[in-house]
């Protein structure tokens, strides 16, 4: 820059190379390696050169990652001055004269009004779901919202609201720096607690998918920065309603197997009922069981009104013994 200047509390330099950066130093260098370190030290020598800086330093900063911090760097006229905020940096850049293009300018920045422009409603927007756990939530929301809508075709509003959702979620996530195996893991740990529903492995698919739900929003987003990724509190507190529904279905899985049939022919069986006609021993005949007549075989000889009791079926015959 033709006037460059720092806060006091941000360091300067580390500018080297990347891929000379990632080769540990015991290791030689390729030739592409060393032509890409060789031709941004000529670029940042020629820079500060041009501006009146110091290249030494400069060629430093890319070679070896050398870092000053900011009084350092003015000391050793990295940089110009040390600005503390804006009206400090507007004071001590009056007056000063710097090269624009073929011309010298000086500045005369005293007594400036400063304005301030905040952020479109676009930007505030984006600002919002750009936000890793914001952006977390619609895409669970979306997914959540559209497996719903599935379930219960017609209702409308959950699909048209997921769809909104996982959208805006999708949206959100290019603008991320996003770990697709942790979005793998996401979506596999969603499947598995899906499958648990259509075929109930006594919580095995769904422990499995909570598993691998959790990995997968820990691991959504890599970034350097600590802190940048989604809330643990929201994790937590997704992955317990998971739980406790995966808990309710158990449960109401293994409610409905020690439950008896109610109705059709399953029904039958333990029930008892009334002989209409006396039966001989393997004979035929009719017995009311709740109000229905039906056609059964006994292997004891019974006289009519005589109470028996269904132990098996075939098709419609029912085999009975005495009550």
């Amino acid at each position: 820059p033709a006037l460059p200047a720092r806060a006091a509390s941000t360091p300067a330099g580390a500018s080297t190379t990347g891929p000379a950066a990632v080769k540990p130093a015991q290791q030689p260098r390729d030739a592409e390696s060393d032509k890409v370190l060789n031709d941004a030290i000529a670029y940042i020598r020629s820079l500060a050169q041009l501006r009146g800086r110091n290249a030494t330093w400069a060629e430093q900063a890319v070679r070896g990652a050398a870092t000053l911090t900011a009084s350092e760097a003015a000391h050793q006229h990295v940089i110009d001055f040390v600005a503390a905020d804006i009206p400090s940096l507007l004071a001590q850049a009056n007056g000063r004269r710097v090269q624009v293009g073929d011309q010298l300018v000086t500045l005369k920045l005293h007594d400036l009004a400063l304005r301030d422009y905040p952020p479109d409603g676009r930007a505030r927007f984006l600002a919002i779901i750009t936000n890793p756990t914001i952006a977390y939530v619609l895409l669970l929301a979306g997914i959540y919202g559209l497996i719903l809508e599935a379930f219960h075709p017609g209702t409308l509003l959950p699909g048209i609201a997921g769809g909104i959702c996982l959208l805006i979620g999708l949206y959100a996530l290019q603008l991320l720096p996003v770990n697709y195996a942790g979005l793998a893991l996401m979506t596999l740990g969603i499947a598995l607690l899906l499958a648990e529903v259509f075929v109930p492995t006594a919580g095995v698919l769904g422990i499995g998918g909570v598993i691998a739900f959790v990995l997968g929003s820990v691991m959504l987003f890599r970034s350097g920065v600590p802190g940048y990724g989604v809330n643990l509190g929201v994790i937590a507190g997704i992955a317990f309603c998971a739980v406790v529904l995966l808990a309710l279905l158990l449960r109401l899985v293994m409610r409905a197997r020690r439950v008896h049939p109610s109705s059709g022919i399953d029904a039958m069986l333990q029930a008892t009922g009334e002989l209409l006609q006396p039966v001989s021993a393997g004979g035929e005949s009719w017995v009311l069981i709740a109000g229905e007549r039906w056609r059964v075989q006994c292997e004891a000889a019974l006289p009519a009104g005589a109470r028996v009791r269904v132990v098996s079926r075939h098709n419609l015959l029912l085999q009975v013994t005495p009550a």
